[in-house]
């Protein structure tokens, strides 16, 4: 039975890891103004703690593929990953997708800086106002139909 569990559980965040790759790869995905539709899955956390490692690397994945910049690649995918541990943490839904716009506005904000010497302060607002569409006009409304239908989706937590 355990055995089962952790292998649900692998299952559930490999295809979230899936998803986020694939919609990484949409275009206008990784620039100083970006919306990145994949980013609207980091509402998962909220609902599954798959979604954790999941989100993490399809993030990976996708700045592999998408920039291939080890910075984007360490930097972007543990600001995904911290993003996504904080977003379990949050006390209603609402606040779920706060996490990853705040995070991401900074650190994607500073590699960007650092690597193609983008205006810090300006990318900062740019990158939070992609983050913002991303996690809470397309994110929200996701969470909000998941939620519905989790115990269908998702393992029940044990």
């Amino acid at each position: 039975m355990k055995r089962n569990i952790v292998l649900r559980k692998v299952v559930e965040a490999g295809v979230i890891a899936a998803i986020y790759a694939a919609l990484g790869m949409l275009p206008y995905s990784s620039s100083a103004i970006q919306v990145r539709v994949s980013e609207a899955l980091t509402v998962l956390p909220y609902i599954t703690p798959s979604a954790i490692p999941g989100l993490f690397v399809g993030c990976i994945i996708t700045n592999i593929i998408a920039t291939g910049n080890i910075i984007d690649i360490i930097f972007g995918s543990l600001a995904t990953l911290t993003a996504a541990f904080f977003t379990r943490k949050m006390p209603n839904k609402l606040l779920a997708p706060l996490p990853p716009v705040l995070i991401n506005a900074v650190v994607v904000a500073i590699i960007l800086h650092y690597t193609a010497g983008a205006p810090l302060f300006f990318t900062m607002l740019t990158v939070g106002i992609g983050q913002t569409i991303a996690c809470y006009v397309l994110g929200y409304p996701l969470l909000v139909k998941l939620e519905k239908i989790k115990h269908k989706l998702f393992m029940a937590e044990q």
